[in-house]
């Protein structure tokens, strides 16, 4: 329980919360502080800040009910209705009560605001008893007030109030109650706007969660798809080369090993370095340089001294692959370039090879569509990749980012 208060208490939505209200409640003492070095009449009083905080605790505790039992309603609740018909029901209930309620004298009369008090008090501190004492001869101030004296207009409204008050008070719903349930519908309001952004954040936080680790579980998807349908074409390439060379396929065997341990210990990471990557392309053709003649030619053009970057696992060697699958030819000369260039932060990867009369025609394609699923998801739209072929080669040129 302690510990469900305070994460209560540590959220950011509360902690705005008591923050503006305890801006409020200081702020009260604070200004009829400096009021009195604006106004020489005007005496501070701790029993004047008590009196404006009672009012302020009405409205502390109508926004404890709105924020916790009404707000739960409409956000997350969505029960429009229920909300909006017990905020009018506890609106009424404040004006009511707030009307039947009004501060009163000591005599039972209703106490005039702390304005009208001090207006008094200003009046009776500048009147001089003399042959009259009539409007005309108050409205002749001493030097000391006649910067608030000599107002008639504002004169006339605070005895226009006193007359108020001293017949029994100001009717029962007046201007300033209409000021009162506007502050209360406004505060309503705020309260509202408030909830519904650090919902809408909370959720926006929720689903960039959700979608990565949707993006986490579709990756590792298409990472075990991948590996599988390496290993197969791998294979059988050794396969092809016991009939063709033991010895040569016992060193297919050792670089596969090497192959191997990548893709089990790294084939995984999110990304790995971009040597490491290069590495395993080497790996992988001179596989293959082992078992095709001379009649195929096979470049590789690497970079050397490579920055240190990242790059995702395995999002190469897919299209080498394809290259060598569907380009060799028996009856003609073949080929497979593969180059690799970094510049601007940028890794530039283009794999050309000719085409065979009667390509491999494997089915599903599980390789190249996973290769695209995959830079769909970790690029977005900063990635290019433009395929180019024609009835002899193929051409596969790759731009993306570098981490």
């Amino acid at each position: 329980m302690k510990r469900n208060w305070t994460n209560l208490l540590l959220r950011p939505e509360n902690g705005l919360y008591m923050a503006l209200w305890g801006l409020v409640f200081a702020a009260i003492p604070l200004s009829l502080y400096l009021r009195t070095f604006s106004d020489p009449f005007f005496d501070f009083q701790w029993n004047d800040v008590f009196f404006e905080w009672q009012r302020f605790v009405v409205f502390f505790i109508l926004f404890l009910v709105h924020n916790f039992l009404l707000l739960p309603l409409l956000v997350p609740g969505h029960k429009r209705l229920a909300y909006f018909c017990s905020v009018v029901v506890v609106a009424a209930a404040f004006t009511i009560y707030h009307c039947s309620n009004k501060p009163k004298g000591p005599r039972g009369r209703r106490r005039p605001p702390i304005e009208q008090q001090h207006f008094r008090h200003r009046e009776l501190a500048h009147h001089r008893p003399g042959p009259s004492d009539s409007c005309t001869a108050l409205a002749k101030p001493s030097a000391e007030g006649r910067d608030f004296v000599h107002q008639p207009k504002e004169r006339w409204r605070a005895g226009h109030r006193e007359k108020a008050f001293e017949k029994g008070g100001p009717p029962f719903f007046d201007e300033r109650d209409i000021l009162v349930v506007g502050i209360l519908i406004l505060m309503f309001g705020a309260n509202l706007g408030i909830k519904v952004y650090f919902r809408s954040h909370e959720d926006r936080k929720r689903l960039s969660e959700l979608e990565k680790q949707n993006l986490e579980h579709q990756l590792e998807y298409l990472r075990y798809q991948i590996n599988p349908h390496f290993f197969m074409n791998t294979l059988n390439n050794i396969h092809a080369l016991v009939d063709i060379d033991p010895q040569k396929a016992k060193t297919s065997i050792v670089e596969l090993s090497k192959m191997m341990r990548y893709v089990l210990y790294d084939g995984n990471k999110q990304s790995v370095a971009l040597s490491q990557e290069l590495d395993f392309i080497r790996h992988y053709v001179f596989l293959m340089q082992l078992r095709y003649t001379d009649h195929v030619r096979i470049e590789l053009d690497l970079p050397q001294g490579l920055p240190e970057r990242h790059i995702p696992p395995l999002i190469l060697i897919t299209f080498v692959e394809n290259a060598f699958k569907h380009s060799i030819s028996y009856q003609k000369e073949s080929f497979v370039h593969v180059k690799v260039a970094i510049g601007k932060g940028e890794l530039h990867f283009t794999c050309h090879n000719s085409k065979a009369e009667n390509p491999n025609q494997e089915k599903g394609g599980v390789g190249l569509t996973n290769v695209q699923g995959r830079l769909d998801l970790l690029y977005g739209r900063h990635y290019t990749l433009h395929i180019d072929e024609t009835s002899e080669t193929y051409t596969a040129t790759l731009k993306i980012p570098l981490s």
